[in-house]
């Protein structure tokens, strides 16, 4: 088959690769859509630690093509989303059925060749069923079953007023899905002014540039000058990590989405406000509960399914397989402006 192999110095190679049989209880599938991930993104920009050569690639879905002896669940012709985690299972978090807190997992993706590539070998365990989802839609189920372990985990509240800090996908992502939870006030806070009109586009209530704006006192117009119910941090950002902090109403609640890729330092008033307006600070990691992989999953599948998550506003490029190393160069490379961008081995 062919693929988009990973080597050093974050070169992509493609090329003819062994085509590896199923196991009995994995699953063969013809890979149509796979999202390229902000971890992806990151682990170009620094070390990549799991070993040459490598198929990465964990938003994916396709149709399957071949079944081990002893796969149960699925059937050639099937159309299915790829999970990308495989929990040890023995570890006390997984006998807890707290499978997001695995010590010992492994990601498609990573440690197993991934959906960057024309077919996937998957355990059987690692898929679901899409019915009739288009696949190009299907791919972004990974990222909202992300969004959906957030969402879910906040507790939000009919009425509330929600501030999301970063408009990438992820964030629209949550915009969405919190405005289907009942939120009734929805800011969105960036520093693009073509992802705030989207966020319009998309459902929220206000939006903040707050390179343009005073990012507190809007807030306060926004909210009688009591802050808001939630604050949602999804740019990975150590400025937007602290704001959260500064946006919040006494006994209001902060909950982290975005990655930590460097050190925060607070300032006095936002460390303050912890414990004087006596926050509560969630942080959320992957999207994996149970019944494996969880109902994260199930809600995310439903979700797109009856279009009440516009996904395809959120596609900007896509690529062939053979393309991939373009993709990252137009992305590490920030030479034009980009959303979510798909690669689409078969096309």
């Amino acid at each position: 088959m062919k693929a988009s192999v990973l080597y050093e110095h974050a070169k992509f190679d493609y090329r003819e690769v062994k085509d590896i049989a199923c196991r009995e209880k994995e699953v063969k599938i013809r890979v149509y859509s796979c999202g390229i991930c902000g971890s992806d993104i990151h682990k170009m920009q620094t070390k990549w630690k799991y070993g040459y050569p490598a198929i990465i690639g964990h938003e994916y879905c396709g149709e399957v093509v071949e079944c081990g002896k002893d796969v149960t669940k699925f059937k050639i012709g099937d159309r299915v989303v790829c999970v990308p985690f495989m929990p040890c299972n023995k570890c006390e978090y997984c006998k807890q059925s707290i499978y997001s807190m695995c010590e010992n997992y492994k990601m498609i993706g990573s440690q197993k060749f991934g959906g960057f590539a024309e077919y996937s070998i998957i355990p059987e365990d690692n898929l679901l069923n899409i019915g009739d989802l288009d696949y190009d839609k299907a791919s972004f189920i990974e990222p909202l079953a992300v969004v959906m372990h957030a969402v879910m985990g906040i507790d939000i509240d009919l009425g509330d007023t929600v501030v999301i800090l970063g408009a990438g996908t992820i964030g629209m992502l949550v915009l969405q899905a919190i405005i289907s939870a009942g939120a009734s006030k929805v800011i969105v806070v960036d520093i693009d002014n073509r992802k705030l009109k989207l966020a319009k586009k998309l459902g929220a209530t206000y939006t903040i540039n707050s390179l343009e704006e005073n990012l507190e006192e809007k807030i306060l117009e926004f909210t009688n000058d009591v802050g808001v119910d939630i604050a949602l941090e999804c740019a990975g950002s150590t400025i937007t990590q602290e704001q959260a902090l500064l946006l919040t109403k006494k006994h209001g609640k902060v909950g982290y989405l975005g990655i930590a890729y460097k050190d925060v330092t607070l300032k006095e008033k936002a460390f303050e406000n912890i414990f004087r307006k006596e926050l509560t600070l969630k942080g959320f990691w992957n999207s994996y509960s149970a019944p494996f992989p969880g109902r994260e999953w199930s809600n995310a599948i439903d979700l797109i399914s009856k279009n009440k998550i516009d996904v395809e506003s959120l596609v900007t490029h896509k690529f062939s397989l053979r393309d991939v190393d373009k993709a990252f160069e137009m992305i590490l490379g920030r030479n034009e402006p980009f959303g979510k961008v798909l690669i689409l081995p078969q096309s």
